[in-house]
């Protein structure tokens, strides 16, 4: 049986995860240039050693309260087929291991779920496993791209 590696994260005290082979690296949550006329869901872009990435505020995707950026908060940088992004979060956890077997599908749970590609169990409870892939929509990913060129065209 196959196993994959997740990186378990931590927002509004709900704990998630990514594939670890999606995920670039993680940071220390930094200041961010602002974008005028990007879609709500991001929070702003950060200049990553020459890489301008743009930060996703989850908590607004998944309609969570509102809150800024804190000093110990973290940005997991991560990459869709199309895009790096950065993940605003709460904490990261630890890197675990799961055998494919233990991830049920999100919509054998509840049908319909966005943005979820499954469930696990750790020793320390339930992970909701993120789809990293339909996190934006379409005309969010296509906005955000134009607005890199543009920016990166300087």
């Amino acid at each position: 049986m196959d196993t994959i590696h997740l990186l378990i994260f931590a927002l509004d005290g709900t704990r998630y995860a990514l594939r670890l082979d999606q995920v670039t690296r993680v940071i220390r949550a930094a200041a961010l240039t602002t974008i005028p006329h990007a879609p709500d869901v991001v929070l702003g872009i950060l200049d990553l050693q020459g890489e301008v990435i743009p930060v996703i505020n989850l908590r607004r995707r998944f309609g969570l309260p509102e809150r800024g950026i804190g000093c110990e908060d973290q940005f997991v940088v991560a990459r869709t087929q199309k895009l790096a992004l950065a993940l605003h979060v709460d904490t990261t956890e630890v890197v675990c291991e799961q055998a494919d077997g233990g991830v049920v599908p999100a919509d054998e749970i509840v049908a319909g779920t966005r943005f979820l590609a499954g469930v696990t169990r750790t020793a320390d409870g339930l992970v909701l496993i993120h789809d990293l892939d339909t996190l934006l929509f379409p005309e969010e990913q296509a906005q955000i791209t134009a607005t890199l060129e543009q920016v990166e065209r300087g």
